[in-house]
């Protein structure tokens, strides 16, 4: 051992104390150094014979395991201090060791028994959850139904551990899972015998107050579907000398002192029964009542309980009747007469009372308990009883007739429980007292110690054999395992010449008494067996060495006893009695009798007999262990004596299933879970894909000998101490890394401290000389200002002199030079003006002579024209005439002829009726034609014009921008060379040529601020540069589309040339109008003096520049004026002159083309007026991106001013952050676009689709006119559309079919999907509309049952629920909202309104339609949890997000042994999340109501809460920091679905607040009292019971955790303590919160509903 290793030492109050070695030991030492916890130091001796050193102590990680067996060091101190840690510690008080659940008795009511807990155990594997005795009640219930085969529960310890209390669990655990096949609720009844028996065979001892005072073995039967049918009970060893005689602070039988506490009931009026302190045989202990317990409300149970199990009022009367006479008959005092005679008085009351009840005979019952019959072989004498014979014999009938009614109480249960079909495997539950040792031992004790010397013999042999078939299982060699048997011990007893046997000899013999018994004994057993001794003191005593203790037991009442002889002439009294019971008990007189002669088996061979059935009862099982164990004799509550606690874990067996297991291999891992738990130890290089093999390579190098473990197929086994081996080498390994991560920390932090420090004496360093320095300056200075100041008063003198004479010279200087100056002015001030004049005359002259050109040109082209159009009418005149164009012409046109013929006569009549001259008939048409060439003519003319400045416009646009851009550039160029005076110079004379004012003064003021840092202005140049090019590009963009859309003008025909002139006439006009608009806004801004950007001042160089413009815009104007004023003029001449040409219309051919040529001339402005208006988009999007570009420009030149006056680094992080700034904008712009353009292809889908329908439609109506042209002349035919009501006609009788094809075949996946939703509830409302329309109510109430009970019918998956779920809804909606209500058809539309019931009204199945709605809701939540259920605890609490990274404790051996999980098939969060996906998938695909959506939504995330939950407060494992933090990130995981679902504010998350706070309590501090205060303040989801649960649950996987301390727990219930709120361990998984259905109007309308033929629903007809 080495230094600090922890041991265990031999203490004789405390059993085993904890010690530290101080000093290393090594062979040969004969003293061990060791430490105590308190500190002081010990030196302890070694035996040198034995050479046994102390036990060594497990680590801290393996204390508090739930499995005794998973310990490294199996020893008596290991197991005591692990149940210590369990039971006062952490508040467990069950415990796995092996096969046997440890169960030590609270002293306190723990909230650990509800059914809630019930069901949690129930369906899981035994070890997966905390120990607990419904884990036991389960795996023999799931045993017992997966083999088919018969199941034990063998419930042992002594007075006070709480066997009775374990039983009646298991009992309830198995009426909770399992419902009985019969209408009688067995289950019921099989609870309902645990209150009967405890009043008749339990009562309260010094070490117990409800202490069973018999043994009873339960038979509960079951049949093939695992449900209760029956139970049999069989009784042992009841206590009979109770019922005369308790000790000292003991108490009689219960159902005694409940009868006393009822006396002054009516019905009991005539007993005549007193207090308890009355009766003999209830006062002789002097406790006449136990704390907290009401006799009176018990006996209310009790009696309530014998009415459950079918004892009628009459059986109950009787049985109280002969409890009644037993307390009387205590009461009866005998006198003696003489030494060997005694008499009873006449006037005895009680034994009159008890005659009374009994129905006896007075005067017989009075003879007989003084008298009794002697019979001879040849005579029979009457001999008297002495007082205390006859006292004996009246205590021996009280006592025989206590044990009759108790035999045939259990027999009625019996009866009334009896299997009521075949039973097919039972369960039994053995309760029966555990090994007892008092002060003094009599005869009970004997029998209980050896019916326990029998149990412990087969309870060694089975753990045995199991041990075995786990060896066989995973092929370990198997060597045979010494463990202590007790056969020598049973032998003793009941072998031939044993105990037993000679008691019975002795009983037979005439004058046989204990003392010559016990002297055999010595005789016979004495020097023969080693089990057996006597005491030295005594010679009325015998010892016998049990499996446990020896025991020292006194011989007196032995025989006696064993005898349980009864009077024969007190049976024949009973005999006569008409008491239905007491008749009973008179079938055993000769029994009685035949006992008396000494003919039969002695108490003793009874029982041994059902001692070996019980025995062969039990080995034909499969038994389940649970011993109990009583902590203190005080009943203090969570305490533990480590004395008392020895000595019953020595008794029941617990520390030799320890041997049996610390004999082999007890510590047995899988190779995954040793992988996870020690991968640590395993270098990387030895990794392997297959775990098995990795794990043999890694023990075979950390452990040298090879007979220290075993690999099996599955685990692999090791020796008892190789686990904490492993575990130090572990702890060792973590300690290093810990080591030289705090290495390498601490090297940082004192490199870092070094160079903090190192710096601070360089500035120091550096501080100093600086001030001597600034000191040596300082001298230098004032050297220095003592020489200024003398050369500096000499100069003053000098200079004064000097400024006197100068400034004389400089006056008369500027007098002469500002004369010269003005004389200069005034001559180029008229120089300029003279220029002005002569500019304006010379341009009013050029003006002159170009209109005057223009005015000719275009008189000599009218000329031209007008001359080639009449050469072109005469040729069209000749060709008109021929034969074969008049016929190439009028073909096909004789109608069109007729037409314009009556139109002209019209025409005709309506101008000579006007006028007084009539004109020729083609006179109107030749004027139209007139009209329309001129106006040609004149609109070409224009085109060509506009065209013409539209070319010119936009060269000088370019121009313009070509100089903007090279202004732009140059001013880049000059910034870089100029510095800060010179830029100021330039700049006005760069300011002549540019036409941003807005932008050039932006620039003076920044050039004017600071000097440019060159890197930023590169950089803002090239990214000017960018968005010049970007603007070139666009600007070439919308020239292609003009070029594009004036090529595409040129190919339409040439008619449509002659109304684009008139178009461009407006244009003209409304550019016009917008440049008014722009020069007044224009000036406005220049008189504008508030804003950012105010106007320059008069007379400067941008005012002066912003006036040329003004001219320039002046001077266009007034040309547009005339251009316009020249087209009006022109248009006013062709109007003039096409009334000339009148006479050319001869044949009204020019009609036709005249209209042709309007149609013509409208449609090319429809697109003219398109294409404008596209094109003044464009322009305005590219103005935008310009103005956009001049702010860009802007905030560019204003960063960089900003940025001149920082520091250089900072002009940097300045320069940077705007750079992020305006990428973090670019970016969002370009996703705003692209959600714009995903926005817009989405449109375009639907309606790529809505076309696609129309062309499908379009296509099947070609279709059929083609087949309608193929079969005769096309005739339309209009037919008027019918008018429907919304109803549904059915005829009588019809209502079965419609639900058959409506609601039993209809399969949800068989509605189509493009269907209308909700068509079952609209179509069967429909028909309740027609019903309602008939006034058939008869109709209108068996539809509506005939619907409720079919939906009911069919509600059964998930899918079938959750379609019919929204329909039931829709259906009561549609109810509502056709109703006539006020409040629900104000929602309606007029139409919707005429479609409401008008002769029922429905509000009673509002209701019931409610109540269907809610019902099927219920069963929604029941389908999806059932579904849920199997994955909640997997995915939640048992997957691990990130394996390996927080550490794992190690799993139990139990847990361990029942199953190994399979990573392929494991269960996660995102199983679970699919889950719900598909539940939420599938109600919205059936159109469920949103509302309602949300609440099963809510409900479910409670239920998944709660089973989580749940768990989590009964796995000690799963209490964890580690696994804290995962619960926490898969709660997330379930807000995030909830969010992705939209349903966050449904109350889900709120449901899941339990368990984030469980997960947060895991992992926040537990250690100061502000910890306590926190996590009070944080838990408010969490009751007080789960928050302490949780923190006594809480089990470190770490070496570097703590475990929280009971005082830091006890803090926390004070603060605990005001809490106003349910007091529950467990969240009510089953709870279900309040449904509301509110109203959803429908927008459908009944008569638009349309019902598809899949439904075949043909002999429904709309009406």
């Amino acid at each position: 051992m080495s230094e600090s290793a922890r041991v265990w030492l031999p203490d004789p109050e405390e059993v085993w104390r904890s010690a530290e070695l101080t000093r290393a030991f090594t062979p040969g030492d004969q003293v061990l150094s060791l430490r105590l916890e308190d500190g002081s130091v010990l030196e302890h001796r070694i035996d040198l014979k034995s050479n046994r050193l102390p036990p060594l102590r497990n680590p801290n990680l393996l204390v508090g395991e739930n499995d005794l067996t998973a310990l490294s060091y199996l020893h008596e101190p290991a197991v005591l201090h692990n149940l210590k840690v369990r039971f006062t510690d952490s508040k467990l008080i069950y415990t796995y060791c092996g096969i046997v659940l440890v169960a030590i008795n609270p002293y306190s009511s723990l909230p650990i028994y509800e059914a809630d807990i019930i069901h949690a155990y129930s369906g899981q594997t035994l070890g997966d959850m905390d120990p607990h005795i419904f884990a036991v009640a389960e795996e023999a219930y799931k045993n017992m139904a997966r083999d088919e085969r018969n199941q034990s529960v063998i419930v042992s310890g002594e007075s006070g551990a709480g066997k009775t209390v374990s039983a009646k669990y298991v009992m309830r655990y198995f009426a909770t899972v399992s419902r009985s096949s019969v209408q009688a609720n067995v289950e019921d009844k099989v609870l309902a015998s645990n209150p009967i028996m405890e009043a008749i065979g339990n009562a309260k001892t010094t070490r117990n107050d409800n202490s069973s005072r018999f043994g009873k073995y339960i038979e509960i039967g079951f049949d093939k579907k695992n449900r209760i049918i029956g139970a049999m009970m069989k009784t042992y060893l009841l206590e009979k000398s109770r019922v005369v005689f308790q000790p000292l602070g003991e108490r009689n039988y219960h159902i005694l002192y409940q009868l006393c506490a009822s006396s002054h009931l009516p019905e009991f009026k005539d007993f005549k029964l007193s207090c308890a302190d009355d009766y003999l045989c209830t006062n002789q202990g002097q406790c006449l009542a136990i704390e907290g317990v009401d006799d009176a409300a018990d006996m209310t149970e009790t009696r309530r309980a014998l009415t459950l199990l079918g004892f009628s009022d009459s059986d109950q009367m009787s049985l109280f009747r002969i409890l009644a006479a037993i307390l009387h008959f205590s009461n009866v005092e005998v006198k003696a007469q003489s030494a060997d005679s005694s008499s009873i008085t006449p006037d005895q009351h009680h034994l009159a009372m008890f005659c009374e009840l009994m129905g006896v005979a007075y005067q017989d019952m009075a003879y007989w308990l003084c008298h009794r019959k002697l019979r001879t072989a040849t005579e029979t004498f009457v001999k008297t009883l002495s007082k205390v014979s006859a006292v004996n014999g009246r205590d021996a009938l009280a006592k025989h007739i206590y044990a009759k009614l108790f035999g045939w109480i259990v027999d009625s249960i019996n009866r009334t429980l009896k299997f009521a079909a075949t039973r097919r495997c039972f369960i039994g539950i053995l309760d029966i007292y555990g090994f007892e040792t008092f002060d003094v031992n009599s005869f009970e004790q004997f029998c209980i110690n050896y019916a326990n010397e029998k149990l412990q013999q087969q309870f060694n042999l089975h753990v045995f054999k199991l041990e075995q078939e786990e060896y066989m299982k995973e092929e370990i060699p198997w060597s045979l395992i010494d463990f202590s048997d007790n056969e020598p011990c049973i032998r003793l007893i009941e072998a031939r010449m044993g105990v037993l046997d000679l008691l019975d000899e002795e009983c037979r013999m005439p004058k046989g008494s204990d003392d010559t018994w016990v002297q055999k004994l010595y005789t016979t057993l004495l020097k023969q067996n080693v089990h057996f001794d006597k005491p030295r003191l005594s010679n009325t005593a015998f010892i016998i060495h049990h499996f446990a203790d020896k025991v020292e037991y006194q011989c007196d009442g032995f025989l006696e006893k064993n005898k349980d002889t009864v009077n024969e002439e007190h049976i024949n009294v009973l005999k006569m009695s008409k008491v239905k019971p007491v008749s009973y008990f008179s079938v055993f007189s000769m029994e009685c009798s035949l006992k008396a002669g000494g003919n039969t088996k002695v108490h003793s061979g009874n029982f041994r007999q059902s001692l070996t059935l019980l025995m062969d009862m039990l080995n034909a099982t499969t038994p389940h262990y649970v011993r109990c164990i009583k902590p203190n004799d005080q009943k203090a509550p969570f305490t533990l004596e480590p004395m008392r606690t020895v000595q019953q874990l020595r008794s029941c067996g617990v520390l030799e299933t320890i041997r049996i297991s610390a004999a082999g291999y007890p510590s047995r891992w899988t190779y995954q879970e040793f992988f996870k738990r020690y991968g640590v130890l395993v270098r990387q290089k030895d990794v392997q894909t297959n775990f098995n093999q990795t794990c043999k390579t890694a023990l075979e190098k950390l452990i040298e000998d090879r007979d220290k473990y075993q690999f099996g197929r599955t685990k692999i086994f090791f020796r008892a101490g190789q686990v904490a081996y492993l575990e130090d080498l572990r702890s060792e390994k973590l300690r290093l890394a810990c080591v030289s991560i705090q290495k390498t920390l601490r090297c940082w932090l004192a490199r870092k401290k070094y160079l903090r420090m190192r710096r601070s004496a360089v500035v120091l360093q550096k501080h100093v000389r600086a001030q001597q320095a600034c000191r040596f300056v300082r001298l230098l200075r004032w050297t220095n200002a003592a020489v200024v100041i003398q050369k500096n008063v000499r100069m003053w003198a000098g200079r004064r002199a000097y400024q006197r004479e100068r400034s004389a010279a400089v006056t008369i200087q500027g007098c002469f030079r500002s004369y010269k100056a003005r004389q200069s002015y005034y001559k180029l001030l008229y120089e300029q003006k003279t220029v002005v004049i002569q500019s304006w005359v010379r341009g009013w002259l050029a003006r002159k002579r170009h209109q005057r050109y223009l005015a000719a040109v275009v008189l000599l082209q009218s000329c031209v024209r007008r001359l080639g159009a009449r050469r072109e009418l005469k040729r069209l005149r000749a060709e008109a005439r021929s034969v074969e164009h008049f016929k190439k012409l009028n073909v096909g046109m004789e109608n069109k002829i007729m037409q314009l013929q009556r139109r002209i006569d019209q025409q005709v009549r309506s101008v000579s009726s006007t006028d007084a001259h009539p004109r020729p008939r083609h006179s109107l048409g030749l004027y139209c034609f007139v009209f329309v060439v001129a106006e040609s003519q004149a609109a070409l003319e224009t085109n060509r014009q506009l065209e013409k400045e539209l070319l010119e416009e936009r060269a000088h646009y370019q121009s313009l921008l070509s100089e903007h851009l090279q202004l732009e550039e140059r001013h880049g160029d000059l910034q870089d060379k100029m510095n800060r005076s010179s830029a100021v110079r330039c700049l006005y004379a760069v300011l002549t040529f540019t036409h941003d004012v807005t932008l050039c003064c932006c620039v003076l003021q920044d050039v004017t601020r600071a000097a440019v840092d060159m890197p930023v202005l590169l950089k803002l140049q090239r990214k000017v540069k960018e968005l010049e090019e970007e603007k070139r590009s666009l600007f070439g963009q919308l020239n292609r589309r003009e070029e594009a859309e004036q090529e595409k003008s040129k190919k339409t025909v040439n008619r449509a040339e002659l109304d684009t002139e008139a178009l461009k006439r407006q244009e003209l006009e409304s550019e016009n109008k917008r440049l008014k608009q722009d020069l007044g806004s224009l000036r406005k801004s220049l008189t504008d003096d508030s804003g950012p950007l105010a106007p320059p001042k008069p007379g400067s160089m941008p005012y002066n520049v912003l006036l040329e413009q003004l001219d320039c815009s002046n001077e266009e104007l007034e040309m547009r004026k005339e251009e316009v004023l020249l087209l009006r003029s022109h248009m006013v001449r062709q109007t003039a002159f096409k009334h000339k040409l009148h006479t050319l219309n001869e044949d009204g051919e020019l009609w036709l083309a005249y209209e042709g040529l309007k149609e013509t001339n409208r449609v090319l402005e429809g697109l003219l007026q398109d294409q404008g208006r596209a094109h003044q988009q464009e322009v305005q999007e590219v103005r935008r991106e310009l103005l956009g570009v001049k702010e860009e420009s802007g905030r560019q030149q204003q960063l960089l001013a900003q940025s001149l006056l920082l520091p250089k680094e900072a002009q940097v992080e300045a320069c940077l952050q705007h750079e992020i700034t305006r990428l973090a904008n670019e970016n969002l712009d370009l996703m705003e676009r692209q959600e714009g353009q995903d926005k817009t292809v989405r449109v375009l889908k639907q309606q790529l689709k809505s076309y696609a329908e129309r062309l499908e439609e379009f296509e099947a109506c070609a279709r059929r006119q083609s087949t309608v042209s193929q079969i005769g002349i096309p005739v339309n035919i209009t037919r008027k559309e019918k008018v429907f009501q919304g109803m549904l006609e059915y005829k009588e009788g019809d209502e079965s079919m419609l639900l058959k094809n409506l609601v039993v075949d209809l399969t949800p996946r068989s509605v189509a999907v493009s269907s209308l939703p909700w068509l079952p509830a609209y179509i069967i409302f429909m028909c309740i509309r027609y019903a309602d329309h008939i006034n058939d109510e008869e109709r209108v109430s068996t539809l509506l049952n005939s619907t409720i009970i079919s939906i009911k019918g069919v509600i059964k998956d998930f899918e079938t629920v959750s379609f019919w779920l929204a329909n039931a809804g829709r259906f009561l909606h549609c109810l509502r909202q056709y109703s006539g209500d006020e409040d629900f058809t104000k929602h309606n539309t007029p139409r919707q309104n005429e479609h409401c019931l008008t002769n029922f009204e429905l509000s009673g199945y509002q209701q019931v339609f409610g109540d269907l709605v809610i019902q099927i809701y219920q069963q929604l939540i029941k389908c999806t949890q059932d579904q849920l259920l199997p994955l909640i605890v997997a995915g939640m609490l048992e997957h691990e997000t990130a394996q390996g990274v927080l550490g794992s404790m190690p799993a139990s051996q139990r847990k361990r042994g029942a199953s190994v999980a399979e990573e392929a098939d494991a269960v996660t969060v995102e199983t679970i999340l699919q889950q719900l996906s598909l539940f939420h998938g599938a109600m919205r695909q059936h159109d469920m109501d949103q509302e309602l959506v949300r609440q099963a939504v809510r409900q479910l995330f409670h239920f998944i809460c709660a089973v989580t939950l749940n768990h989590l407060l009964l796995r000690k494992d799963m209490c964890s920091w580690g696994k804290g933090l995962q619960i926490r990130y898969k709660a997330w995981q379930l807000e995030e679905w909830l969010m992705e679902k939209e349903l966050s504010d449904c109350g889900a998350k709120e449901a899941l607040e339990p368990l984030v706070q469980a997960a947060q309590l895991l992992q926040i501090n537990k250690k100061t009292p502000a910890d306590a205060q926190a996590i009070c303040a944080m838990c408010s989801a969490l009751t007080a019971p789960q928050i302490v649960k949780v923190l006594n649950l809480y089990t470190p996987v770490i070496e570097f955790e703590e475990r929280v301390s009971p005082t830091f727990i006890a803090t926390i219930q004070d603060l605990l303590r005001d809490r106003s709120e349910p007091t529950t361990l467990m969240m009510d998984v089953k709870s279900v919160f309040p449904i509301s259905i509110p109203f959803v109007p429908s927008l459908v309308v009944m008569d638009a509903i349309q019902i598809p033929a899949s439904l075949h629903l043909g002999f429904l007809t709309r009406v």
